[in-house]
């Protein structure tokens, strides 16, 4: 009994653990699509009237809805989590959708994030509601913008513009709960750091590394 044991550890238990292993690589190696090519962000304007655009650039897109100063704590939420980590990758911007007439809250939100932070990547853009609703219905997700055309949900968007998250029937996830601190810390930050994988992974094999990632 106590050899078959032994044999069952030396030989059986690390085959096991090779196939679970190689298994989960494969799983995270690549996150989903939630949503292609999601569209662009049109003549919208920034807090300093710049165009922003989607193309070419990992964003976290969110919706602030017109309550952006009672809900301030999400933005911290993730401006802590996520941002302050990353914020030195150039191909890296926050974006966050914000209904018209909210220009002084979100000013106000920005200054006091930049009291103890770089905010260059932080973009508030402002639209009608009825924009809103009408980009965010092109989105085609489970979830739904409140009463207050917000979300506390954010979404991670890629360089071609797909939306990504996970499809597991059991594991589905399309955006990342800003009033969670741990759900940022824990899933957001797992599936971010595969999308700065596969962009790396990508660049590494095309042989033009670069530090913005």
């Amino acid at each position: 009994m106590k050899k078959n044991i032994v044999l069952f550890v030396l030989f059986v238990l690390p085959i096991v653990a090779y196939l679970f292993f190689a298994s989960g690589v494969n799983s995270f190696t690549k996150l989903p699509t939630i949503t292609p090519q999601i569209a662009d962000l049109g003549n919208w304007k920034s807090l300093k009237g710049e165009k922003v655009t989607l193309n070419k650039k990992i964003t976290i897109l969110g919706f602030s809805g017109t309550e952006i100063v009672k809900n301030r704590g999400n933005f911290f939420n993730l401006n802590e989590k996520i941002y302050q980590r990353y914020n030195g990758f150039k191909d890296l911007q926050f974006v966050v959708i914000c209904p018209l007439g909210t220009e002084e809250d979100a000013k106000k939100l920005v200054e006091s994030l930049g009291s103890f932070t770089d905010v260059s990547g932080w973009h508030f853009v402002f639209a009608s509601p009825e924009e809103i609703k009408a980009y965010y219905s092109q989105l085609f997700l489970k979830g739904k913008l409140d009463s207050n055309l917000g979300t506390s949900n954010v979404y991670i968007v890629d360089k071609e513009r797909n939306l990504r998250g996970r499809k597991d029937k059991d594991d589905y996830k399309e955006g990342y709960d800003t009033f969670h601190p741990s759900e940022l810390s824990n899933e957001m930050l797992d599936d971010f750091k595969i999308i700065l994988y596969e962009y790396r992974a990508a660049l590494k094999k095309n042989h033009n590394a670069t530090k913005e990632l």
